[in-house]
């Protein structure tokens, strides 16, 4: 997991590491990634994912795929 203790978009010291489902979209269908951590900035809004949460995320294309 990644140890990011300052914003690189704002510069924000308020970044947090969060745990939750991100939505995503694939060829119009929006689905939804269960329990990701990734570090959030409050303030701008950027995300920041780490190697393993871009491996959960991208885990979940191909089963899109075979629906679409």
């Amino acid at each position: 997991m990644l140890d990011i203790r300052t914003c690189p978009t704002c510069g924000s010291k308020r970044i947090r590491r969060v745990r939750r489902g991100v939505t995503r979209t694939v060829r119009g269908e929006k689905y939804v990634v269960p329990a990701v951590e990734f570090h959030e900035c409050p303030n701008c809004g950027e995300k920041l994912y780490g190697r393993e949460a871009m491996h959960k995320l991208e885990s979940f294309r191909p089963k899109i795929k075979a629906i679409a």
